[in-house]
Formats: structure tokens, sequence, C-alpha cells
């Protein structure tokens, strides 16, 4: 079979070339990592390393970000495994090396069987797990010849996939079989891959570690770094709009327009989605004539309260000075006259919304007004902010099932309904404080999946270990 795939795999690609010639050439996107996608030049475990190799595969920024608590915890319990990650996009990546700087990091191979088999031999694995729903089968067939077991851990399985895979339930049940551990997140998905056809040993109940890697601690470093950088004060009311997709930017932005006039305090801070967009609302932030200031320009200023300081002040100036003649913050900042309070912040870095939801007391999720599907919302709500989101959610259809239900989040379908519960935030601190502390408890409550899903993995590690006589 893996002669078909490789068929098929090209054939897509030859279909999709001129699609990924014009991304690589106007994103950069898909101009690096070839010789580990095409051909499986992944790094080499040292042939005479005789420690458990685990190898985890997670496909971009929000799989990557998942493994954090999971991987401390083998840091810690299990310090004997050597893990090393690969990530198919290039922002994965990115995080990956940047959060994870002692662990192996590289691009995975394409599904292609010999990109897989050399992978397999270079690392040789006792151990792949594949992140959420990363079912490649070259992959796993690659890995079962190599000795090692697979499984699938924070296994999820909507509604819209399971309809289109039971048109192919012959071929998927075949390769769910091969599949040791299926690691799910509640008993709704648990049923759908056994209707699909997984072997009813390997599916287990665990959560999901969503939940445990949530930071529900405001005070915590990284949070206080940026708040500080960002010189917020403790009477800011910071509303955040993360993981943000057009046309949500300029709806948030629209909101902070109406309402910043009657709440000199209030701040708006915004995390578009993707890397490729900062500059693309950018333009947006210059063409509204507010005054704001880009993330990687805080780091250029020479005082921590450069961001939101008293107009005139010299900790202002100072930042104004440096900052002035770059593209970074509106023309009427740039070009001097009267000067404002730089309350806007456009966050252009990758890896650091998990910190920054810490400042908000206020959050929107994106993602969610448009066809995505939605963000991850656990993260501002395991820091009690006061969280809505829109109607179209269904990639996290279970969290947000419980989240309405213990009424700690609110669902917004347009960008009027945004400015009213950000208005509601304002003028009621009450109802919001409350409905941040429903969704902290909730979060506290279902924490706990990461241990259960390390300790089927270690009985799969310990399995190939005994069996190869290590």
């Amino acid at each position: 079979m893996a002669w078909l795939f490789n068929i098929v795999y090209v054939l897509l690609v030859v279909i999709f070339s001129p699609w990924l010639l014009w991304r690589a050439i106007r994103q950069g996107k898909y101009r690096t990592g070839y010789r580990e996608k095409l051909l499986g030049w992944v790094p080499r475990r040292a042939s005479e390393d005789q420690r458990p190799g685990v190898w985890f595969h997670a496909v971009s920024v929000g799989e990557v970000n998942l493994l954090a608590p999971l991987l401390r915890r083998i840091a810690q319990d299990r310090p004997e495994w050597e893990c090393v990650l690969s990530s198919t996009t290039p922002t994965g990546l990115a995080l990956a090396r940047k959060k994870y700087p002692d662990i192996t990091s590289f691009y995975a191979p394409l599904d292609f069987s010999w990109a897989v088999r050399r992978a397999a031999a270079r690392l040789r694995p006792c151990l792949l797990v594949l992140v959420e729903l990363e079912l490649w089968p070259n992959l796993i067939q690659a890995a079962r010849s190599a000795g090692a077991k697979v499984a699938l851990i924070n296994g999820r399985l909507s509604q819209r996939s399971y309809s289109g895979y039971r048109w192919i339930r012959p071929w998927i049940g075949r390769l769910l079989r091969q599949v040791d551990l299926v690691a799910v997140q509640n008993a709704e998905y648990a049923e759908r891959f056994l209707a699909l056809g997984a072997r009813p040993e390997s599916v287990v109940i665990t959560g999901s570690m969503k939940f445990d890697g949530a930071q529900t601690d405001r005070t915590n470093p990284a949070t206080q770094r940026l708040a500080q950088l960002a010189g917020f004060q403790p009477q800011d009311i910071i509303f955040l709009a993360g993981s943000t997709q057009a046309p949500e930017e300029a709806l948030a932005l629209e909101t902070f327009r109406q309402l910043a006039d009657r709440w000199p305090r209030l701040r708006l801070v915004l995390v578009p989605r993707h890397p490729e967009r900062f500059d693309e609302v950018a333009r947006l932030l210059d063409q509204s004539g507010l005054c704001w200031v880009r993330r990687t320009e805080l780091d250029k200023c020479t005082s921590k309260t450069s961001f939101g300081s008293e107009a005139g002040s010299p900790a202002e100036t100072s930042c104004y000075r440096q900052t002035k003649d770059r593209p970074g913050g509106s023309s009427a900042c740039r070009a001097g006259r009267n000067l404002p309070e730089a309350r806007i912040l456009l966050v252009d870095t990758v890896g650091e919304l998990g910190a920054w939801w810490g400042t908000a007391q206020v959050a929107f999720v994106g993602g969610s007004l448009g066809r995505r599907g939605g963000q991850n919302m656990i993260e501002p709500a395991a820091y009690g902010a006061a969280v809505c989101f829109g109607p179209n959610t269904q990639n996290f259809r279970d969290i947000v099932g419980m989240l309405l239900a213990r009424q700690a989040a609110v669902v917004v379908h347009s960008g009027e309904e945004l400015t009213a519960f950000v208005r509601r935030c304002l003028e009621d601190p009450a109802w919001a404080a409350q409905l941040g502390r429903r969704a902290q408890a909730l979060v506290l409550e279902q924490q706990g999946a990461t241990q259960r899903t390390l300790d089927h993995l270690s009985m799969l590690v310990s399995h190939v270990q005994s069996i190869r006589g290590l």
C-alpha cells in the first residue's frame, strides 16, 4: 500500500504546486527543511545511545504548546527518555526550538515511504507519539517496522471529521488498528474512534491535556515580565483579542474606539494568529489614526513604562525617540503631533500569547467570528479573565460546551455584541469577575490528563524495552 500512498502524495504536490509556489514567494512559507521533509534526513541519534527514544509529532503551534506539561513531567519522572519533536509548519518548529531548547526539534518528514523510513532509522524510536489526530499511514507503518509502538494522545475527533472518515471506514479502521494507544479527551470521542475501527483495548479516556498546560497564576514570571515591559499599571483594564483572523482585529479596534474615551484606563492588545498578517494589522492600525506600538519595539525602549505611560513623560519620550522613524506606530504618533498615550499594542511575536493572556481582564478568543472554527479559550479562562468568543468554535466544541454550561463564557455574534460585552465588563466589574472565577474553577477541575497520559506511554515504552532486552 505504501506505493499507492506515494503516488497519491506526488499527485497532490503536482496539483497544489502553483499554490505552494505562490505562498513561498508571497509569504515566505515552504522555503526550508527540504532534506528533512522530502528525504527524511532528520538528526540522527547516536548509535551507542541505549536510552528509550520517544518521537513526538506535533503539527503546528497549538500542538507544540500542548506538549509543554507532558514534556515537563517526562523530564521530572522519566529523565532516561530521549525525546525528539517534529513539526510540520515553520511557526511550529520555531516555537518548539524556542520553547524546548533541550529537545532536538526538526521538520517532520512528509509521508512518503522513503522519507519516513529513513527518519525512523535515524531516530530509532521505541515510541512514536502523534498529537490529537495526525494519522499518516506510511509514518505509522515505518515506526512499527522499526519496532516502535504508536500512540495517539489528546485524541479528538469532531463530528465533521468523523462523518468524513466514515466514507473510508475500512481503510481508516485498518490504520487505527495499528495504533497501540488511542488516548482521547472524552467518552464521545472514544465512541467515534471505536466506531471507525480502533481496537477497544487501545482506546482510553484520559481527558484533555490542554487544561493541564494552562497557567492559572497571573504572577508567573513570563506574564509579569511582559506586563512590566508594556508598562501596564494595576488600575489599567486590559482588553486582549488573541489568535485573531480578519476581520476580528478591526472589530476589536472599533470596540476600543467606542469605549476608550469613557474608560481612559482601557488598553487594547491585539495578537493575530498568523505571523504573515502582522504587517496587515499594522496597516489597519495606521489607518485608524490611533496611537499604537508593536511588541517588538518594546524591547528597544529604554523604559519599562513606555507603553501606556503618560504623554510627554520622560519614559514615553525615550521610547518615542527610538521608534518614531520606524514602522510600528500610527502616523500621528510618528509625526509627533500632540502625542497621546499609546493605548494599543500589536503583539507581533510568536509563542507569547499564553503569557499575554495573563495580563487581560477581558478576553476575546479569535478564529471564531470567521470560518476557522475557533482557537483555544482555555488559557484566558484559566487566568480568570472574562472570556467571550464567536459562534464558530467547532474545533473546541466540547470545551465551549463546558464553559457555557457553567455560565463561564459568553458567545458574541457580531462586532456590536463584542462591544456590548466589553462595555458590560467595564460597567459591571463584579459580573466580569464572577464570569472569570467560574471559568478558572472549571479549568482547575479538569486538570490531571497529563499524568494519566504519561502512565500509559510509560507502559508502552517498558514493553518495547523488554522486547529489545534493554
